[in-house]
């Protein structure tokens, strides 16, 4: 009876250790993301298929096996069913993008604009980088930063004959690399918050046609509204435009300033204010200050780089149609040592 007692209590502490050992080791299941607008998932990994759930662009599911290009995957609603891997990323990339939307959440809006066809959300810039969510062709998005990536190919070139091929190779090899054509790509965020980078020629800004028509061939890149100004009882905005040349791959984001100001006699914009060959670059941003006598001002502030690449901050003050600098403290001071020198000559 001892010894079967015994036996008994030895098989009970044998079968709870392999349990235990059983359920610690357990592989936790792979997290991702769908990366399409919509995807369905499959009852087995088959041409033919039955349909065994839905999944959405942004959906986390759990992957639970894996076959070649299918993963078999489990749903917060319980479904479960294979899906092609191409559609999903890695939950690395999710956590990127949402590190993103935190990062760029304060940042200043510089434009609004409108998608003009369906496009992926990529985590950086370029077209072969990480992308999760997607944006369907007319979303409203927030334009807040620009940035330039090499345009794909663009490093191919034409063979040319053995001689110019030798000569090319020798002038290469005593020369820096050969600039590398770049193409612009905006950080936006869409409606429900979903932030990333965008290739800039497929977004359309919504620019308001009384001053867009002012252009003059320039590519407005940024438009802020300073102010309002009544009109026979209406309220009508005034406004600080950015621009630049039509092209990609400057090294500014912006090379001048104009102010629209609402004529209130002729009833039309005119410009109040320009300012040229700025090597501007984002966020510009818009307020107001009490200037005391003035009273209550409109300002804007543009960064800028000077000879040396260091990058300052020009502030101004819309007084009517007036726009004047807003000097910092070590400018005033470089200003009053400067007019006594002029003086003296």
């Amino acid at each position: 009876m001892r010894r079967s007692a015994a036996f008994a209590v030895l098989v009970i502490v044998l079968a709870m250790v392999l349990s235990g050992c059983k359920r610690g080791g357990q592989k936790q299941a792979e997290i991702a993301y769908v990366a399409v607008p919509q995807a369905n998932l499959r009852d087995r990994v088959a041409a033919v298929y039955n349909k065994a759930g839905v999944v959405h662009n942004g959906e986390r599911v759990d992957v639970l096996e894996k076959s070649r290009r299918f993963l078999k995957v489990r749903t917060a609603r319980g479904e479960i069913g294979w899906i092609e891997e191409r559609y999903l990323v890695e939950a690395d990339v999710y956590d990127g993008f949402e590190k993103l939307a935190k990062v760029a959440a304060r940042a200043p809006v510089q434009a609004h604009g409108t998608t003009r066809a369906s496009l992926n959300i990529h985590l950086t810039p370029g077209r072969e980088t990480e992308h999760l969510y997607q944006m369907a062709d007319g979303t409203k998005v927030e334009v807040l930063k620009r940035e330039t990536a090499e345009k794909p190919q663009s490093r191919i070139k034409p063979l040319l004959p053995k001689a110019e091929r030798l000569g090319a190779k020798k002038a290469a090899a005593t020369s820096e690399e050969a600039l590398v054509p770049r193409e612009d790509w905006l950080l936006v965020r869409d409606q429900n918050g979903h932030t990333g980078w965008v290739l800039a020629r497929v977004i359309d800004l919504d620019v308001p046609m009384e001053i867009a028509q002012y252009s003059e061939g320039q590519r407005i890149v940024a438009y802020f509204v300073l102010n309002e100004v009544a009109d026979e009882g209406k309220k009508v905005p005034q406004y600080l435009v950015l621009a630049t040349e039509n092209k990609d791959g400057l090294p500014w984001d912006f090379d001048q300033a104009r102010i629209f100001t609402w004529n209130v006699k002729r009833h039309r914009y005119e410009t109040a204010y320009r300012e040229r060959k700025l090597a501007g670059v984002f966020p510009a941003t818009v307020g107001t200050a009490d200037f005391g006598k003035e009273g209550v001002l409109p300002t804007f502030t543009l960064r800028v780089k000077d000879d040396d690449d260091k990058t300052l901050e020009r502030k101004y003050k819309l007084n009517g149609p007036i726009v004047r600098r807003i000097l910092s403290p070590e400018e005033e001071q470089a200003k009053a040592v400067a007019i006594p020198k002029r003086r003296r000559r």
